[in-house]
C-alpha cells in the first residue's frame, strides 16, 4: 500500500511564519527584561550562557581569520575538533557569519526564531504524505517545533539544527521510497551528516527502524533494483557529508568519554528505579529546567533531554491512534521506540553502546508522534470512537505525579513530612501547566470538534499555549540563575576591551580566573585553565587526571593546585570582584594584586615560567606515581616525565630526580624550581594560528619542553628540517635541539581532514553528475515539458 501526497498547494512558509513568529513572541519578553535589568543581550543559563554564547562569536571572528590551532580553547586544542560538534558544520552557523563577530551575542535569539520555524516547515512536509489534510498536516508541524524536547534543548541551542533538519532527510527517505523520487535524499544524509556526526549516529539508527517498520506495515515496497539504488543515495549523502568525519573520528577514538560499555545487568537494567519514572512522566508533564531534578532525585537526569512532551495535546492523540491503527508503521514505530526508552543498551544504540544515558535521540519519535496525533484528528470519526478514552487515561496519569508531593517520608531530623519533592513549588507550576493545558484540550474537543474550522482553532490554542508553557519553562530555567548570570554581560562581552586593556602583550602566557564565569579565554582570546568544551584536544583529558584534576566536560583546577600554574604558564588570574574576599582567603603562595577591571581584581604569578623551557633531570612514572595526583605538578615544575624509550634516547641529556627529591614539595622548592625553568626558557616563542614558533640558544643539546597538548596532528621541524615530537607529562610535548641557535616550527594540520575533504569534494562531484543524470533522464522521458 502506497501513500502519495495530494496535489495541494503547500502551506510551508505559512507554517515557517507561524513558528517563527510564535517563537518571537515567546523570546520577546524575556529579550526585554535582559534588556532593561541586565543590560544587554538575551542570556538564558547554563550550557547556553557558558558555551554557545561565546562560541558562536568566538568561532565567527576565528573562521573569519582563518587557522587551524586554537589557543583560546582549554590548553589549546585542533579548532575543527573541538567545534564541530557544537557548530562548525551547522549550516545556522554559517549563515550567522554575515554577522560581525562582536554583534554574534544579539543574533542568538533570531536563530534560535529560525530553526523553531525551519524545524516546524520540516515537521509539517513530512507529515503531509501520511495525513493527508493541510490543516492538521500543519498543526503536526507546529506541535514538533514546539515540543518539550524543543522546548528544553533551547538550553544546549545546537541541538535545535539537529531538530530543524531532520524532518527533512526523513520526508525525503520517504519520497526516495514511495515516490521513487531520486536525488533529493543523499543532500539531506549528507546535510545532516555534516551539521552533527553525533546525532547523526543515531539518525541512522532510527532511519533502520523507521525503515523496517514502514515495510513491515505495507507502505515502503520496493524490489531489488530500487533497494540497491536507496542503498547507494545513502552511500553517496554520506560520502557527500563526511567532511568533518574522519577527523572527529580520529579524535573521539582517543577521547575516554567516548569508551563508557556496560557490564553486566546494566545492559538490560538503569542502576536507579527511579529513571523508570522519570523516562514515563516525560510524556506527560511538561519539561523542568534542565539542571534540576524535582520530581525524581536519583538516577541520570539533569541535561539529558528527558521529555517528549507534546503542548496541549500530549500523549493522548498518540495513545488513541496506537489503538486504533494496530498494524500501522507509527505504531510499530512508537512502540519500538518505547522499549528502547527503558532498556538501557537499545537506548545506548542512539549512542555507539556508550553506557552514559541521554534522552537526546527522543525528537525522532516525537515527529512520528506529532504526525499519528494528527493522522487521527484529521479523521472525525476515527476521534471520536477512540480519544477520548485516551484523552481521560493520559489525564488520569498526569494526576497521579500528585502522589510524589504527599507521599508520606522522614526528613533528616527524623521528622514526618509529606512528598519527596526537592522543589514543590516548582513542580505546582509544571504540573498545573500541564494539567491547564489538558482542561483547555478536553474543552476545546468538546465544544469544537464539529466546527468547520476545527483544525484551525486547535493549531491556534496549540501555538498559544505554547507560549504559556514556553515562557514558563524559560522563565523556571532562566531566573532561577538570575543571580548566577546577572553580571554575566559585565563579566564577558563588556569586559572584552577592559581586560585587553589592563593585560601586558609582551608574551606569549596563559590566564585562570577564579569566582567568575567559564571560558573567558574565549571572550579574551587567551589560553585560560578555566575551560568547559567537552571534545578538546584528547591529551588533555589525559593529563589532567595525573596532576589532580578532573577532567571529564570541563577543566577546572582547583585554586590550591598552584603549582599548576607554573607548570602551564600562568601569568594572571582573573579574580571575580565579588570573590576576591575568598580568593585572598587561601593565601596561595606567589600571586601579588597588580590592577583591576570593573569587573575583576588582576593577580600576577611571582613564579610564572614563560612558555618553552628545559630541565636538568628527568622523572620516571614509577617514581610519579608515589606522589599524591594533587602534587605531582610540583615534582613536574622540577623534572621531565620520560617513558622508558625517551630515557634512552635523552637520558645523556638529563639526570635521574634522585628519589628523595620527590617530598620536597615546599613553596620554596616550588619557588626555586620556577626560577630555574625560568632561567632556562626559550630566547622566543611565538603562538600563531597553525601552532607556534621558537627560538633556542642553548649551550648543549636539550630536550625543550612546551605546555601544549599533543596531537597527532602537529608536526616540528627544527631549523627547518623534521623533528620528532615526543610526547612527555602524560599529554604535552618537547622536541630535541641541538646546542646554539635553532629556530623550531611547530605547524597544526587537523587530522583526517585532508582526506575527509577529497572524498566529500569527489562525492559531490559524483553527486553533481548523478543529478544531470536524472535531470536528462527526466526531460527525455514522453511527456516531459521541453
Amino acid at each position: 500500500m502506497q501513500t502519495t501526497i495530494f496535489k495541494q498547494k503547500s502551506n510551508y512558509w505559512r507554517v515557517f511564519a507561524l513558528c517563527f513568529f510564535t517563537a518571537v513572541l515567546l523570546f520577546a519578553p524575556h529579550c526585554i527584561v535582559d534588556a532593561v535589568a541586565g543590560g544587554g543581550y538575551f542570556h538564558y543559563a547554563g550550557d547556553f550562557n557558558d558555551q554557545q554564547i561565546n562560541f558562536y562569536q568566538y568561532a565567527n571572528a576565528f573562521v573569519k581569520n582563518g587557522g587551524s590551532f586554537s589557543w583560546a580553547t582549554d590548553l589549546g586544542s585542533g579548532f575543527v575538533n573541538s567545534y564541530s560538534f557544537y557548530l562548525l558544520g551547522s549550516p545556522f552557523f554559517w549563515l550567522s557569519m554575515v554577522v560581525p563577530a562582536r554583534l554574534m551575542p544579539w543574533a542568538m535569539v533570531p536563530l534560535l526564531c529560525l530553526k523553531m520555524a525551519v524545524a516546524g516547515g520540516g515537521g509539517y512536509l513530512w507529515a503531509r504524505r501520511w495525513v493527508r489534510d493541510e490543516t492538521w498536516s500543519m498543526l503536526a508541524g507546529c506541535l514538533y517545533a514546539f515540543s518539550g524536547f524543543s522546548i528544553y534543548n533551547i538550553f544546549f541551542n545546537h541541538f535545535l539544527d539537529v531538530v530543524a533538519l531532520f524532518p527533512y532527510m526523513l520526508a525525503a527517505l520517504d519520497d526516495a521510497v514511495i515516490d521513487d523520487k531520486k536525488g533529493a535524499f543523499p543532500f539531506w544524509v549528507a546535510l545532516n551528516l555534516v551539521d552533527n556526526y553525533f546525532f547523526f549516529a543515531g539518525q541512522a539508527v532510527f532511519l533502520i527502524i523507521y525503515f523496517f517498520c514502514m515495510a513491515a506495515g505495507r507502505r515502503y515496497e520496493l524490489g531489488l533494483r530500487k533497494f540497491v539504488r536507496l542503498a547507494w543515495e545513502t552511500a553517496l549523502g554520506c560520502a557527500c557529508g563526511c567532511v568533518l568525519l574522519l577527523p572527529a573520528g580520529l579524535s573521539l577514538l582517543q577521547n575516554p568519554r567516548t569508551i563508557d560499555p556496560f557490564s553486566g545487568y546494566g545492559y538490560l537494567f538503569y542502576g536507579k528505579s527511579q529513571q523508570y519514572g522519570a523516562i514515563f512522566y516525560s510524556t506527560l508533564l511538561m519539561p523542568d529546567a534542565p539542571y534540576f531534578k524535582d520530581l525524581f532525585q536519583e538516577g541520570i537526569l539533569k541535561h539529558t533531554s528527558l521529555t517528549a512532551y507534546l503542548p496541549l495535546v500530549g500523549v493522548a492523540g498518540g495513545l488513541a491512534f496506537c489503538r486504533a491503527r494496530e498494524r500501522h508503521p507509527f505504531t510499530y514505530i512508537l512502540k519500538v521506540c518505547v522499549a528502547c526508552a527503558f532498556v538501557p543498551v537499545l537506548n545506548s544504540a542512539f549512542y555507539a553502546l556508550n553506557s552514559s544515558y541521554y534522552a537526546r535521540w527522543y525528537y525522532m519519535p516525537i515527529l512520528v508522534l506529532c504526525g499519528a496525533t494528527c493522522y487521527l484528528l484529521s479523521r472525525p470519526a476515527l476521534a471520536e470512537q477512540r480519544l477520548p478514552r485516551a484523552l481521560r487515561l493520559t489525564t488520569f496519569l498526569t494526576l497521579t505525579a500528585v502522589v510524589f508531593a504527599v507521599v508520606p517520608g522522614k526528613d533528616d531530623d527524623g521528622n514526618t513530612v509529606f512528598g519527596v519533592l526537592d522543589e514543590p513549588a516548582r513542580f505546582w507550576a509544571i504540573f498545573g501547566m500541564t494539567m491547564l493545558g489538558i482542561v483547555i484540550f478536553a474543552l476545546l474537543w468538546h465544544f469544537c470538534r464539529r466546527k468547520r474550522r476545527w483544525g484551525a482553532i486547535l493549531t491556534a490554542a496549540v501555538l498559544g499555549f505554547s507560549l504559556l508553557y514556553g515562557s514558563l519553562h524559560l522563565s523556571l530555567t532562566k531566573y532561577a540563575q538570575w543571580d548566577v548570570d546577572s553580571n554575566l554581560i559585565a563579566e564577558t562581552y563588556d569586559s572584552v576591551e577592559d581586560v585587553a586593556a589592563a593585560l601586558p602583550d609582551d608574551a606569549f602566557y596563559r590566564i585562570d580566573a577564579y569566582g567568575a564565569h567559564n571560558n573567558l579565554g574565549l571572550w579574551f582570546n587567551r589560553s585560560c585553565l578555566q575551560f568547559f568544551n567537552s571534545t578538546v584536544a584528547p591529551s588533555i583529558m589525559a593529563f589532567y587526571p595525573e596532576v589532580g584534576v578532573k577532567r571529564d566536560v570541563n577543566s577546572k583546577p582547583d585554586a590550591e593546585n598552584y603549582a599548576l600554574r607554573g607548570l602551564l604558564s600562568v601569568r594572571y588570574t582573573l579574580v571575580a570582584k565579588d570573590k576576591e574576599t575568598e580568593w585572598t582567603d587561601k593565601d596561595l603562595p606567589g600571586w601579588q594584586r597588580t590592577g583591576e577591571t570593573d569587573a575583576y581584581a588582576l593577580y600576577e604569578n611571582e613564579n610564572w615560567v614563560p612558555m618553552g623551557f628545559t630541565y636538568d633531570c628527568y622523572v620516571t612514572a614509577d617514581q610519579l606515581e608515589r606522589v599524591s595526583e594533587e602534587e605531582r605538578a610540583q615534582i613536574l615544575c622540577r623534572a621531565i616525565l620520560l617513558d622508558d624509550d625517551q630515557i634512552s634516547a635523552f637520558g645523556s641529556l638529563l639526570e635521574p630526580l634522585p628519589d628523595e627529591e620527590l617530598t620536597n614539595r615546599s613553596e620554596d622548592a616550588y619557588a626555586a624550581d620556577c626560577a630555574a625553568r625560568r632561567a632556562a626558557g626559550v630566547a622566543a616563542f611565538t603562538a600563531t594560528d597553525t601552532g607556534f614558533t621558537a627560538k633556542t640558544a642553548y649551550d648543549a643539546d636539550e630536550l625543550v619542553f612546551f605546555s601544549v597538548p599533543y596531537d597527532d596532528g602537529f608536526s616540528a621541524t627544527v631549523n627547518g628540517e623534521p623533528a620528532a615530537i615526543e610526547k612527555v607529562d602524560d599529554g604535552l610535548m618537547a622536541v630535541y635541539v641541538p646546542a646554539g641557535e635553532n629556530e623550531i616550527e611547530f605547524t597544526y594540520h587537523t587530522p583526517g581532514l585532508k582526506v575527509s575533504a577529497c572524498v566529500s569534494a569527489a562525492a559531490i562531484a559524483v553527486y553533481g553528475v548523478y543529478l544531470l543524470g536524472i535531470i536528462i533522464k527526466r526531460k527525455s522521458q514522453p511527456g516531459s515539458k521541453r
